[in-house]
């Protein structure tokens, strides 16, 4: 009997568990929603008729990427918006379909 009340017990512990937030207060499907994380570059060229952007990028963490100058594919055109040759900004970037893209820039500060 004590032995099937520990493995009840114990099982209990691991279900509860598994819907306890990770460290930093966030669940395991909130941290996948959550935004990439930043990375500074300048902007050599924008092509919004190919929605594509040109930036020399410090590193980009999340991809493991060095610093260098590369041709992005960005997710929304409009993000294109407002950009010009010579801006420095922060953006991110993930791997989309195969592509590195950027999903959000803002000019920085």
């Amino acid at each position: 009997m004590k032995v099937l009340l520990c493995i009840a017990v114990a099982a209990f512990a691991i279900a509860a568990g598994a819907q306890t937030p990770t460290p930093g207060g966030t669940d395991h499907a909130t941290h996948h929603a959550q935004a990439a994380p930043t990375s500074e570059g300048e902007v050599r060229k924008v092509d919004p008729a190919q929605g594509k952007l040109t930036l020399k990028h410090g590193p980009i963490a999340n991809l493991e990427m060095p610093g260098m100058t590369m041709v992005f594919k960005v997710a929304d055109p409009k993000l294109l918006q407002g950009l010009k040759e010579g801006d420095k900004v922060k953006f991110s970037a993930e791997r989309q379909g195969g592509a590195i893209t950027v999903t959000a820039i803002e000019r920085a500060q």
